[in-house]
């Protein structure tokens, strides 16, 4: 999705690499951030995170959904790994050279090494 409407795969692979100097904008800087400490230390967000990004405008129900997507992709992606799902080939066709990029400690055999 973000390739087909958003990104080339140049950018992808900048985002990837390290989100915080590839050129996004600040309001996606801090929600990739939080979305981050939501996965990985969700136990220590404070009210500081939040209000950080109701400060670039994001309302409450925005907060929420951004905890949600991360918590349920989270969810899903381990989920995935921990049953040694593989990629069908459409998937592989659609990310392409992005496949070694997105496929985070795991690479499937038609994808990469």
């Amino acid at each position: 999705m973000l390739r087909k409407n958003f990104f080339s795969a140049e950018e992808i692979e900048r985002i990837v690499a390290d989100y915080r100097n590839a050129g996004l904008p600040d309001e996606e800087v801090a929600i990739m951030s939080f979305a981050q400490k939501v996965v990985t230390d969700a136990h220590e967000l404070q009210t500081e995170d939040t209000e950080s990004l109701r400060k670039l405008g994001l309302e409450d129900e925005e907060i929420f959904d951004i905890i949600l997507a991360a918590a349920a992709r989270s969810f899903f992606a381990k989920t995935l790994d921990a049953s040694g799902a593989q990629p069908d080939s459409a998937y592989l066709e659609t990310v392409g050279d992005l496949t070694k990029t997105l496929s985070v400690g795991r690479y499937y055999e038609s994808g990469g090494e």
